[in-house]
């Protein structure tokens, strides 16, 4: 069996795909690091920023696109480091529910403040057009790959 042209060219795709991934997780560590962050922990600080408040580990983990268990371990360790706080769930007693502390709070902030900047140089000569395209067709896979 071969590749369909379409096909030919999204295994293309996907290949830079994760070199892409590689490559935003080492800019995203070396963007935070003074801050004291990783990317890993920055994206968890941005679920829960973005998110309708305290969440459980599964939640984040959905919208992190990551395991259950690499979560776990994150937050374990952020709630170590006051970034995190558990509380219980009134709706499921194991799942404890995380919230931002003061000091996570703070600490996305800080990140946001040098993303913004750094992501507006890298998108500085690319079209509003192509970048709705981009996210469009990204939303359609992710769409069809979701469970």
């Amino acid at each position: 069996m071969k590749h369909t042209a379409e096909g030919h060219l999204l295994t293309s795709i996907i290949l830079q795909t994760f070199k892409l991934n590689g490559l935003l997780v080492l800019e995203g560590d070396q963007l935070v690091k003074d801050v004291g962050l990783t990317s890993a922990r920055w994206k968890v600080l941005g679920a829960l920023s973005s998110g309708p408040g305290s969440m459980t580990v599964p939640d984040i983990a959905r919208i992190m696109g990551q395991s259950r268990q690499a979560v776990q371990r994150l937050s374990n360790e952020m709630v170590k480091d006051g970034l995190l706080v558990t509380q219980p769930n009134p709706d499921h007693q194991r799942a404890k529910l995380l919230t931002l502390t003061e000091a996570g709070v703070d600490a996305y902030a800080q990140a946001m403040e040098k993303q913004i900047p750094w992501v507006n140089s890298l998108a500085s000569d690319l079209t509003e057009a192509d970048l709705e395209q981009v996210s469009v067709v990204l939303q359609k896979l992710m769409g069809r790959l979701e469970k």
